[in-house]
């Protein structure tokens, strides 16, 4: 992974300017309560979704474990149905050749389906340094790239706008990139989708080529799938003479038996929809229908060295559904942007520090950016159990070494704790000297304490009021 997000502070340092912002609180607040809402009526409708659950789960961990065989597959197929196949080990890899392709078409602007892997890889970026323009076209995408923003949310990117924020956005900012917002726009829902609309219309019938994601890869034909609600991704899929799709390798699925499973879980969960509104499929090419040429990028980008990690690996499990997010106190009240990263709240959590190391003070950070609470597992419809690859992370941060005078004290406390006559003594310390305690720690402890208290000392230690009262 790029150094997307990175020169922000870490994730303690961000949330807290983030929870003072009393807008932002109310945006994330309106909108989290009412997609999971949304979800747990939707979720509760289908007598199976246990069983199901545990179907998606069982699939992804048999694909991981086999991903070497599935991804040749998937080759093997793609370039039999007329498409060609690239793979890229890092960013750099797959900016350099979707650049190459771009400019091998003599095009210098490209239409966009929303794609989590490319911002991933900074491509808009990359690209722009090329010379060449990247149109996002989903409408929560459009919002954010007008502003100058940066995504917020896995299904909502713009989750942190309101009507208000976004009509001012389109009035100010449409205008250099395209077709301007009408004159008199207001904040209406239906006015915003007009003049979005409007807006990329042009842009959808003049472009020769696109960029993707995909949702899926089923290696049984060379099948791609996208899901999303709005319709662009059908123009930008259909209309281009050339199509570009990146998708990490972990997207595969190995038979279109197994994509019945997931078409399931991802708009139940997502969405709060029974199915998505457009579900487009596309297998290599086809004379007459759809692009003449397409590209399969498979990236890797730290996907194997998550891989790697029996406890960690879970994470590529994955299908971005947000549900996780809809449910976490913590990003309910930081947002998005807290995390430095492009995966935000608890999968991004666990997801970003495996991809990218923890070797920044940002990656470092996001392992403790959870109450461990435990909601996220619950709603995941693929069964991560994020807090444990949590608490497995923080295992990773902590042997990298901390402040020396923290690493001292967690020496002292194990030995204290594993000395049952020494444990007795401190305790009977703690409960004598405790008018002398402070209730903020100093040095390497401040930042523990600049959040919460320290717990009181009662007067004495438990074992001798046992003693006491039950001998």
């Amino acid at each position: 992974m790029t150094g997307t997000f990175l020169g922000m502070p870490a994730f303690p340092q961000a949330a807290a300017r983030a929870v003072r912002d009393g807008q932002l609180r109310a945006n994330l607040r309106h909108a989290t309560h009412t997609i999971r809402d949304k979800r747990a009526r939707a979720v509760a409708e289908l007598d199976d979704w246990a069983q199901l659950r545990a179907a998606g789960k069982a699939i992804k961990d048999h694909t991981l474990r086999h991903l070497d065989r599935y991804l040749v597959q998937l080759e093997e197929t793609v370039t039999a149905a007329g498409g060609t196949v690239h793979w890229a080990a890092d960013a750099e890899e797959a900016n350099r050749i979707v650049a190459g392709l771009v400019k091998a078409t003599g095009q210098s602007e490209i239409v966009k389906v929303k794609s989590m892997a490319t911002q991933e890889i900074e491509l808009n970026e990359a690209l722009a340094a090329e010379g060449i323009t990247a149109y996002e076209t989903d409408l929560a995408e459009l919002i954010v790239q007008l502003g100058d923003d940066r995504p917020s949310h896995i299904l909502v990117p713009a989750i942190h706008r309101n009507r208000a924020e976004i009509r001012e956005i389109f009035a100010e900012r449409m205008a250099a990139w395209g077709r301007p917002a009408p004159r008199g726009l207001t904040d209406s829902p239906a006015e915003l989708a007009e003049a979005a609309r409007l807006h990329l219309r042009e842009k959808f019938l003049r472009a020769e080529v696109a960029v993707s994601g995909a949702n899926f890869m089923v290696a049984e034909t060379g099948t791609l799938v996208v899901v999303e609600s709005e319709g662009n991704g059908r123009m930008c899929l259909t209309l281009p003479r050339t199509l570009i799709s990146v998708v990490g390798i972990e997207k595969v699925v190995p038979t279109w038996r197994d994509l019945e499973v997931f078409l399931q879980l991802l708009p139940h969960s997502s969405t709060a929809e029974r199915m998505n509104p457009y579900t487009s499929l596309w297998t290599g090419t086809a004379a007459g229908d759809g692009p003449s040429e397409f590209h399969l990028v498979l990236l890797d980008n730290g996907r194997t060295t998550a891989l790697a990690d029996r406890i960690g690996r879970q994470a590529l499990r994955c299908i971005r559904c947000s549900a996780c997010l809809n449910v976490c106190p913590v990003y309910e009240r930081a947002g998005g942007h807290a995390y430095g990263s492009v995966y935000p709240g608890p999968i991004g959590a666990i997801l970003t520090p495996q991809l990218r190391g923890t070797a920044s003070p940002v990656d470092a950070s996001l392992p403790y950016a959870s109450s461990l609470c435990g909601a996220c597992y619950e709603v995941c419809p693929v069964a991560i159990d994020i807090p444990e690859v949590l608490v497995h992370l923080r295992e990773r941060v902590a042997e990298q070494g901390g402040h020396p005078l923290e690493r001292a004290a967690m020496a002292a406390a194990g030995f204290v704790l594993d000395h049952p006559a020494a444990l007795t003594v401190a305790e009977r310390l703690a409960g004598r000297t405790r008018a002398l305690h402070p209730r903020r720690l100093p040095g390497p402890g401040r930042a523990w304490t600049d959040t919460r208290d320290l717990p009181e000392v009662p007067a004495e230690p438990f074992r001798d009021w046992w003693r006491r009262n039950r001998t």
